[in-house]
């Protein structure tokens, strides 16, 4: 193997380790605030950020089966974090939009995302930070059309199996 592949292979596995490491953390602090599950809680702030969306966009988005995103979207209706109303096009869809309560919900955990962040990257200052994020987008966008479109999306807890 080259020096070139070590340094991707390394990559990968930084990557990865992030992963597990961002993981820990949402667990952590899902363990000290019991309530809305993680992966519902990551499916209201993909509709803080992106806006209202049919359910199947929302299972493309996060690369999931429909039934996955459906159970998430009755929980967060029944905690009246989010609002569906009919598809004006087409009545038998349906869209879902974060709710005022599901906004502070967001903005709640935002605030302990950064506290977090804020902490692990002591000393970076803002132009160190906004150029990873910049070469991770890339990355991750190179990632995706290596990949395809994400129109065969499975329930991520298969994937492991």
């Amino acid at each position: 193997m080259s020096s070139a592949d070590d340094v991707r292979v390394e990559l990968m596995r930084e990557l990865r380790s992030a992963s597990q490491l961002q993981h820990l953390w949402i667990m952590q602090a899902w363990e000290a605030e019991p309530g809305l599950h993680p992966a519902a809680g990551m499916l209201l702030s993909d509709l803080a950020k992106h806006g209202e969306a049919r359910p199947s966009e929302l299972a493309k988005r996060k690369l999931v089966d429909l039934s996955v995103v459906s159970r998430q979207i009755s929980q967060l209706q029944a905690a009246g974090l989010v609002d569906r109303r009919p598809a004006p096009e087409d009545g038998r869809a349906s869209l879902i939009s974060i709710s005022e309560k599901g906004l502070a919900e967001v903005e709640k955990w935002r605030d302990r995302y950064i506290a977090f962040f804020e902490k692990a990257l002591g000393g970076w200052d803002e132009e160190r930070i906004a150029d990873l994020t910049t070469r991770l987008a890339d990355l991750n966008n190179g990632l995706r059309t290596v990949l395809g479109p994400p129109e065969c999306a499975v329930d991520q807890a298969e994937v492991g199996k």
